[in-house]
Parts: structure tokens; sequence; C-alpha cells
């Protein structure tokens, strides 16, 4: 029996075959329309329906490129399944470089949204209704904040030989953060409904990081093949077992001035150890930032001057401290360019 065609936004993909989708969202003020672009690549054979998005903050376009990769990647010509492909939900956020849409809400903070609501609202219950509520499984590709970067990782919330913990296994990022779900983010709205949900944050907000996108595309087509969606062997040695954190915090400037940093993304350190100095332009005023628990730095701030009170790096603690710095060291040593020039 033949397989049926996959439906998005009123339009019919055959099997074997793959169409660019304009999904229409709003109206600028001129009355021009705006769409979110999706991609179908629809397989002869059946299969996990998997979402792959990127964009939902405006200005985090590693993701954008990821998508992009992905989707000219010859392994996915003899797909299983169904792959849909956003390589930008926030079309607002995205021409404006801004996280935000015009009414400066966030839109990972409007699932599921309402047709009658907000403009967030509104745009998250069509993003929902059209193109989530179709997918069995969702991979959605985040950065750190403007002038933030976070070292790559996956943030789930895993439960015991579930699905979700499997694709993160899978995915070959060297952290995996067991984050709690937020209200009205994509990934919480997903795995009430029972669609197992990775979220990849790598990189920094309005830059293409290669050390980022080459290995989130490498993650993607791993789950992919987890998943039974792409046949054949793995071309790349398989990467080390990624180490789960327990839990994480920021360490934070004690004073308003310029930070002078002293370690780097995805450095171990200790409780009390000294990650940079605060200081006002003359020195005269200078205050220390230390590490509040024995970790991994995932995350830190790229922009030297802060105010008092300011996330500067994000520590994140593992019960297997020796594992999870030979699992970054690794994970660092396979990139192009090399480690330093993480930084």
């Amino acid at each position: 029996m033949a397989r049926a065609p996959f439906e998005l936004a009123g339009v019919r993909v055959a099997p074997g075959s793959r169409n660019q989708i304009d999904v229409p969202v709003a109206r600028l003020y001129t009355h021009a329309p705006l769409y979110i672009p999706v991609e179908v690549v629809h397989g002869r054979q059946p299969g996990p329906v998997l979402l792959v998005c990127g964009g939902i903050h405006g200005d985090e376009i590693n993701g954008v490129e990821i998508v992009r990769r992905l989707l000219r990647s010859r392994q996915i010509q003899r797909l299983r399944g169904t792959l849909i492909g956003v390589p930008i939900v926030n079309v607002f956020g995205f021409v404006q470089h801004s996280r935000y849409l015009p009414d400066r809400r966030d839109l990972n903070r409007c699932f599921p949204g309402s047709e009658s609501g907000s403009l967030g609202g509104r745009v998250a219950a069509l993003f929902r209704e059209q193109i989530v509520d179709q997918a069995t499984h969702i991979i959605d590709l985040h950065t750190g904040a403007i002038h933030r970067t976070n070292l790559p990782q996956i943030r789930a919330q895993l439960t015991p030989d579930g699905e979700t913990e499997r694709m993160a296994n899978a995915f070959g990022a060297p952290v995996i953060l067991n984050a709690d779900l937020r209200e009205g983010s994509l990934r919480h709205y997903a795995q009430t409904r029972g669609i197992p949900v990775l979220t990849y944050e790598a990189g920094e907000a309005l830059r293409f990081d290669e050390w980022a996108i080459a290995p989130g595309v490498r993650g993607v087509l791993r789950v992919m093949r987890r998943l039974g969606m792409l046949s054949g062997e793995q071309r790349r040695r398989s990467p080390p077992a990624a180490e789960v954190a327990n839990g994480s915090s920021w360490a934070r400037a004690p004073i308003d001035g310029i930070l002078r940093p002293r370690v780097r993304l995805g450095a171990r350190v200790a409780r009390g150890e000294l990650l940079g100095r605060v200081a006002d332009p003359f020195g005269n005023a200078e205050g220390e930032v230390r590490s509040i628990a024995d970790g991994i730095v995932i995350g830190m701030g790229r922009l030297p001057l802060v105010n008092e009170g300011e996330a500067l790096f994000h520590i994140a603690r593992f019960d297997a401290i020796e594992e999870a710095e030979s699992a970054v060291e690794t994970f660092q040593s396979s990139l192009e360019p090399p480690p330093d020039a993480l930084y």
C-alpha cells in the first residue's frame, strides 16, 4: 500500500519528494504578508516525523545555518519518515536582529498560544497548530543570548530509559543539562503532550560559530539515525558519552565595572576559584568573581562591561566531574577551528 502524502498548511507533499512551503503568519504595518519558511522532506518509507527548528529567538542564528546544512545533506536523500525543517520561527525578530517579537514578548514563553491573544500568542498558536502538532519528535536549536556564549550542550527533561534521554545521548554534545521545563516554552508544550524534545544550545546570538554549527548538524543526523530515519553506518567515530549535569548556577558580578575573565568556556573550576575580576576604569575599586561550585563553565558573558549582580559565568555541576572534563576536552579537540578559537 502506497504511503499517503504529508500535508502542511494546505500543501500536500508526495512520498519520496520535498517541498518548500511559506506558512502565512501575520502582516507588517504596511499590510505586506509575512511567512514562516518551512521545508518538508517526505520519505517513501514510514517513520517518525522529526521537527528541527531554529530562530524561535530571532537573534539566535546558528540554528538557521544548522537547518540549512541539514536540508542540503546527502544523507537525507533516502529518508524514512518525514523531516520538517524550519530555519526561522520568529521571522519578526530575525528581520529586526532581535530576540523578541515587536511587542517585546518572548515567543518561547507564549506556547501553546491563542488565536485571539497577543502577537506572541497568535504566532505560537499558528506554529503549534500547523507544524508542532504534526511532529513525533522535536529538536529545537538555540544559542546564548546577546553578548553571551554557550558551550555546546543539550537541555532536556530526562526520564530513565525514556525516548528523550536516548535522543540526548545520541546527539553527541559533551554536556547534557537535565533541565526543568519552563512554562510557555516549546519544550514545555511538547513534553507535556508526550513529544520527546531536545534543546541544543551552542554559541552566541547574532554570530555564526562554526564550532557550534558543525557539531549541531552532526548531532541532528545522529539522532535521525537513532530514530531509524537514516540507514547506513555513521561515517565519523562516535563521540564519547555525554555527562549529565545535576544542576547549574551563575556566578555574578560583585560590583559595576569592567570584567577581566580568568577562565575560558569549557574550563573545569573548583568552588571558590577565581573566575575573573571586575574593576572601575581607574582600578580604584575591584571585586573578585569566584565560582560558587565545582563544575564546568558551560556559558559566559562576552561583553566586559557589567553591572552589579549580572550573570557572568554559568557553572554546571556533575557527580563525575573528571568524566565531564574529559568529555569536554575530547569534544574541543575534535573541533575545526581548533579549541583556542572558541574564545
